[in-house]
C-alpha cells in the first residue's frame, strides 16, 4: 500500500477475507515497532498495522509538534489526523479488512491521535484502547463529532503520571461518555507508562471486542 507513513504490517495467523484489524499509534520519540511488543494474541486474529510518526524526535519519531505537553500544534496535528484518517479508510479497502472491525490503539502521543479518530471517524471505529493519553482542548471545541454510540473505550493511566497529568484521560472519560460512546476506564499506580496488568486488561478489551 502506497502511503505517507512508514509502517509495519502483520497478518494473522488464519488470514481470511474481512479479517478484523488493529491500528498501532506509538508514544513521543519511539518507533513503529514499540507497540507491537504489548499486543500479545490480538496479532493471531487481527491485521496490524504499526505506524511510524511522520515526525523525527530524537531517539525516534512524533505524531505531532507541541509547544508544551497538552498543547499540539494544531495545524501540524490537523493534518496529521486526516492523514491517519484516509490511511485506515485506504488499509480497509485494500486488505479487504472487515469494516465492522476496526480497531486503534495508542500510547502517549499515540493515545492523543487515537482518542482524536474516534471523534474523526466515530462508529467506523469498533473499539479504541487509549494508554496515557488525553484530547486536545481544540479538538473537543472544533471538531466536528461524528456518532460514537457503537463505539468502545478503553482509557487507561498512571496514577503517578507526570508527563501527562491522571486529570486529562478522567476529562476524556467524561468527554466520550458525553457523546454516547461506551467507556472503560482503568488507572494504575504506576508513572507514564504501561504496567503488566494495564497490558493484559487492553489486550483483553479487544479481544472481547473481536469475539
Amino acid at each position: 500500500m502506497q502511503s505517507l507513513y512508514t509502517f509495519k504490517h502483520i497478518e494473522p495467523k488464519n488470514n481470511i477475507e474481512q479479517s478484523p484489524a488493529i491500528f498501532l499509534f506509538h508514544g513521543l520519540g519511539s518507533d513503529e515497532e514499540d507497540l507491537l511488543q504489548i499486543i500479545g494474541e490480538i496479532k493471531e486474529v487481527c491485521h496490524v498495522f504499526s505506524l511510524r510518526g511522520p515526525i523525527s524526535h530524537d531517539p525516534g519519531y512524533a505524531f505531532y509538534t507541541f509547544v508544551e505537553e497538552g498543547k499540539p500544534i494544531q495545524p501540524v496535528f490537523d493534518k496529521v489526523i486526516a492523514v491517519t484518517r484516509d490511511f485506515i479508510l485506504q488499509a480497509i479497502k485494500e486488505y479487504q479488512l472487515d469494516p465492522t472491525k476496526i480497531f486503534i490503539a495508542g500510547f502517549n502521543q499515540g493515545a492523543v491521535i487515537a482518542q482524536t479518530l474516534c471523534i474523526v471517524m466515530g462508529n467506523q471505529i469498533k473499539a479504541c484502547a487509549s494508554m496515557s493519553g488525553f484530547l486536545p482542548d481544540f479538538v473537543k471545541e472544533q471538531y466536528h463529532k461524528n456518532k460514537m454510540d457503537e463505539t468502545k473505550v478503553f482509557i487507561s493511566h498512571g496514577e503517578y503520571d507526570y508527563d501527562f497529568p491522571i486529570m486529562w484521560s478522567a476529562d476524556s472519560k467524561e468527554f466520550f461518555e458525553q457523546h454516547g460512546a461506551k467507556v472503560v476506564y482503568k488507572t494504575y499506580p504506576v508513572g507514564h507508562g504501561v504496567s503488566p496488568e494495564n497490558m493484559r486488561d487492553f489486550v483483553h478489551f479487544i479481544m472481547e471486542e473481536i469475539k
